[in-house]
């Protein structure tokens, strides 16, 4: 009797030491895998654990960059046109009730990307092996505005019939009506185009100064 009771309580001591030093080993890895942080302890510790390192590139941090560009102009065009403008009475002829003024127009449009409509998902960031890739899709390309350079602007010829005063308004009305013709020119001869290109161009050497071994604007 006394020796199954003495070898009932040898095993009890066995299973408990074995309990406890299956406790202690683990405290022991948890701590040295919480402390592993560089080196061959922390290669070591990622073979324990099981862990891959991934790396996420911000993304909207690249598009606020890109932003601050803000309205990138990176066309400009110079246009010259010459327009007339003229009212004439149904009845009499110009002579007597007719008003003409003929302008020579120079004047600028100016195109480019507002870069502020970018959006995180036109920004798409590749990390493979060290290889850092980013494609990114530009907003559309824009006629930003179309202005008249009135120093360089005059008044070809000017007709009033005689009885009638002058318009004081049919200058300003042909110019207003110069500046669409303007930019329906610029339009025709692909400023957009152009502008886009550019942007291509200048978005690209940025990109590759922020360290990307591979870049694709569209």
């Amino acid at each position: 009797m006394t020796t199954q009771y003495n070898s009932g309580r040898t095993s009890s001591g066995s299973f408990l030491a074995f309990i406890v030093a299956l406790v202690l080993g683990a405290i022991i890895v948890i701590v040295f895998i919480h402390n592993a942080t560089a080196g061959l302890p922390a290669r070591l510790a990622s073979l324990i654990t099981g862990r891959t390192s991934t790396f996420d590139t911000s993304v909207p941090a690249v598009v606020e960059k890109i932003q601050r560009l803000n309205r990138l102009e990176t066309v400009v065009y110079s246009l010259d046109t010459v327009v007339e403008g003229s009212k004439s009475s149904t009845v009499l002829p110009d002579l007597i009730a007719g008003d003409r003024i003929l302008l020579v127009v120079h004047g600028q449009s100016i195109g480019g990307i507002d870069l502020s409509k970018l959006k995180p998902e036109d920004v798409r960031i590749d990390d493979r092996d060290g290889n850092r890739s980013i494609h990114v899709t530009l907003p559309a390309s824009q006629l930003f505005v179309t202005t008249i350079d009135n120093q360089h602007t005059r008044v070809y010829a000017r007709s009033t019939g005689i009885l009638v005063p002058v318009d004081q308004n049919l200058e300003s009305d042909t110019r207003a009506r110069a500046q669409q013709q303007l930019e329906k020119a610029a339009l025709a001869d692909g400023i957009l185009d152009v502008a886009r290109k550019n942007a291509r161009s200048t978005v690209t050497t940025l990109l590759f100064g922020l360290g990307f071994q591979s870049v694709d604007v569209t």
